[in-house]
């Protein structure tokens, strides 16, 4: 079980330490709705080091990425990042992630922690380019602090113009008296806020100083638990869950990032795909009565046929029902399409709706 440079802190904290993605991270601290809450409406912070970070430089850096991701990376300009898949030779997702444009021939991607090994084997098969790669997920740190408060709890400890960042940019410099921290206007919440980057010996005194800054703010620390909340809230796949490397990018609702433009692995088969038409995709749904639906609940139709399964599912900390994530059938797909979930043995009613759950 690994450790971020941060557990100890967390520990002292008195969080509670779960196993994720082969490391010990804190999954809740004061409780998963008090922290919803005080991401929603403040600022709260989570220690996501255990995210991977890869560099790739080279004068092919950017043909090795338009060739592995689904997204078309040749629009972004420096200072601008982008959210992408890999998609694999079956029609599946190796990850998503985000593609960071540092400078021409300098790129950072974002992977999920629990794919490190796997998006790193990947896109090295793919690099018969001579493109530079280097892996230095267990060299930082990350922290996404979240809300509709975090610009301007933040601004004292940065001379970067937080509250006019754009969504999706970000600026190297000066945070919390360390230099070349990356700041991103990126989070997987929907309440706003930054991530930040930087080297793991910088991290106590960066976390320290962030919650300093923030006291006047009400910041908290925020475990996975609310981010996953938060996430979903907002119909954010999260992968292992919506998509994994047997659901395809169009049946996940992720045709917006695939861009037929240029060809990527597997563009041909996903282009056929989508003139054809999806057999089945991932829809929303609220419970109709009170009920929690969950992961690998059974979804049904009105006549008792088992037609999918919940992916994701919660009861919404912020609207007070059930919601959830879940491949059907594309007949039952639209908006206010009735659907069933099976909760022990009962099949309780559902209604297809439209993202995002939560609307500020």
């Amino acid at each position: 079980m690994k450790n971020t440079a941060l557990t100890h802190v967390h520990e002292s904290l008195g969080a509670k330490m779960v196993p994720f993605a082969g490391y010990n991270m804190p999954v809740q601290y004061e409780g998963v709705n008090a922290e919803h809450e005080t991401v929603r409406n403040g600022v709260g912070v989570f220690d996501v080091s255990h995210m991977g970070e890869f560099f790739l430089k080279g004068e092919n850096a950017l043909a090795l990425i338009q060739k592995v991701t689904s997204n078309d990376a040749s629009k972004l300009v420096d200072g601008k990042a982008q959210y992408s898949c890999l998609p694999n030779n079956e029609g599946g997702i190796v990850d998503d992630l985000i593609v960071y444009k540092i400078a021409d021939n300098h790129y950072m991607l974002v992977v999920n922690a629990s794919n490190i090994e796997k998006d790193w084997n990947w896109i090295s098969s793919h690099n018969d380019l001579g493109v530079e790669m280097i892996n230095n997920s267990d060299a930082y740190s990350l922290l996404a602090i979240q809300g509709p408060k975090a610009a301007e709890a933040m601004q004292s400890l940065t001379a970067i113009d937080l509250v006019n960042m754009p969504y999706y940019s970000f600026q190297i410099g000066e945070f919390a008296g360390v230099q070349d921290v990356i700041v991103s206007a990126t989070g997987y919440t929907g309440s706003g806020g930054f991530e930040i980057y930087f080297k793991n010996e910088d991290a106590e005194v960066i976390w320290s100083k962030v919650f300093e800054a923030g006291a006047a703010f009400g910041i908290k620390p925020i475990g996975l638990a609310a981010r996953d909340t938060l996430r979903l809230e907002m119909g954010f796949c999260l992968y292992g869950n919506d998509i994994n490397d047997t659901t395809s990018p169009l049946e996940a609702g992720l045709g917006w990032i695939t861009k037929f433009d240029k060809e990527f692995t597997n563009s041909d088969n996903l282009k056929k795909q989508k003139e054809a038409g999806v057999s089945r995709k991932l829809v929303a749904f609220e419970m109709q009565e009170r009920a929690v639906p969950r992961h690998d609940y059974e979804i049904v139709d009105a006549s008792g046929n088992v037609i999918g399964i919940v992916t994701s599912g919660t009861m919404s900390p912020s609207m007070n029902v059930g919601i959830g994530l879940g491949y059907v059938p594309t007949s039952l797909a639209a908006a206010d399409s009735e659907i069933f979930i099976r909760i022990r043995k009962n099949d309780v009613p559902a209604k297809v709706v439209k993202l995002p759950f939560y609307k500020k």
